[in-house]
């Protein structure tokens, strides 16, 4: 089990996410039994052994499916109906999609910048980067002992930092910009524009938004390309403090994060599975419940 957890480490420094097929359940023949599992890639290279054959081939690309999809599914096989192999068994297997964390690389160390990389740090699927070019704010996260294991300080310049990101640092990566300086922002907002980020926003007025937008129509910015730009930054909760706006920013960030899984899984705007509220069994419960409350 650590070989496999050091691999799956591994692979996870190469790939954004990866699919851990697991047989859960056998009956009658079957290659292999309960617990044995292979993890397959994005590219279809795969470590491991569920058996091998045709089994294993039609694994794979439900796994590929699956990474496609971003979602984690149960499937069961029989084996002589669905593959023609002889064993004559059924198997489960369940295929899980294992993510590593997304970047949040927030632009500004000030009130708001390191607020939200406080409220952050408590997200576990997010590896966290307050980038400024001050030393006495970056200093701060480095020292403050409640923080400076979730967070990554760093000194430099914001512009020349995100110039050097590569396509994996990017890719399903959030970006926010709330430095010091305006002409800072619209240059690093400039540069965010050019790489695969999942979420940009900036924070700004209504002015500096009308402004920025000028600033990147001349620079050939396509119009649909800044409309994806969220600003000014966060959901309106008319926020006021700098905590307030980092809540707002966060919460942004958690919705646009959890967008494909609310797809995926058929979530209702009330929050709840539309399985979960048409489930016959639910509505059995439903039903008693509602003699209980007639019973009081």
């Amino acid at each position: 089990m650590n070989n496999f957890l050091f691999q799956l480490s591994d692979l996870l420094k190469t790939y954004y996410a990866v699919a851990i097929c697991t047989i859960v359940e056998t009956n009658g023949s079957t290659p292999m039994k309960n617990g044995a599992k292979i993890i397959v890639c994005p590219d279809r290279k795969i470590l491991g052994t569920i058996g091998g054959g045709a089994l294993e081939k039609c694994v794979v690309e439900n796994a590929i499916t699956c990474l496609n999809n971003n979602e984690s599914k149960l499937f069961v096989h029989h084996l002589t109906k669905d593959h023609q192999m002889c064993c004559g068994g059924t198997v489960k297997v369940f295929i899980d999609i294992i993510k590593r964390p997304s970047n949040l690389f927030i632009f500004g160390a000030g009130h708001v910048g390191s607020a939200l990389a406080r409220i952050a740090s408590f997200q576990q699927d997010l590896e966290i980067f307050l980038i400024d070019d001050r030393p006495f704010y970056v200093h701060q996260i480095q020292t403050d002992i409640h923080y400076k294991s979730r967070i990554n300080g760093v000194l430099a310049s914001p512009v020349e930092w995100i110039q050097h990101f590569d396509e994996q640092m990017c890719f399903n990566s959030f970006c926010v910009i709330v430095t010091y300086n305006h002409q800072l922002d619209r240059e690093i907002l400039l540069n965010a524009l050019s790489k695969n980020f999942k979420y940009v926003g900036m924070i700004g007025s209504q002015r500096k938004v009308l402004v920025t937008k000028k600033f990147l129509l001349q620079k050939n910015i396509p119009e649909d390309v800044i409309n994806t730009i969220d600003m000014p930054i966060g959901m309106n909760i008319h926020a006021y403090y700098p905590e307030e706006i980092a809540v707002s920013i966060l919460a942004k960030i958690i919705s646009v994060k959890n967008q494909q899984i609310h797809e995926h899984n058929n979530i209702s705007d009330s929050g709840y599975s539309e399985h979960y509220i048409k489930g016959k069994e639910d509505i059995n419960v439903i039903e008693n419940m509602n003699v209980c409350l007639k019973n009081l």
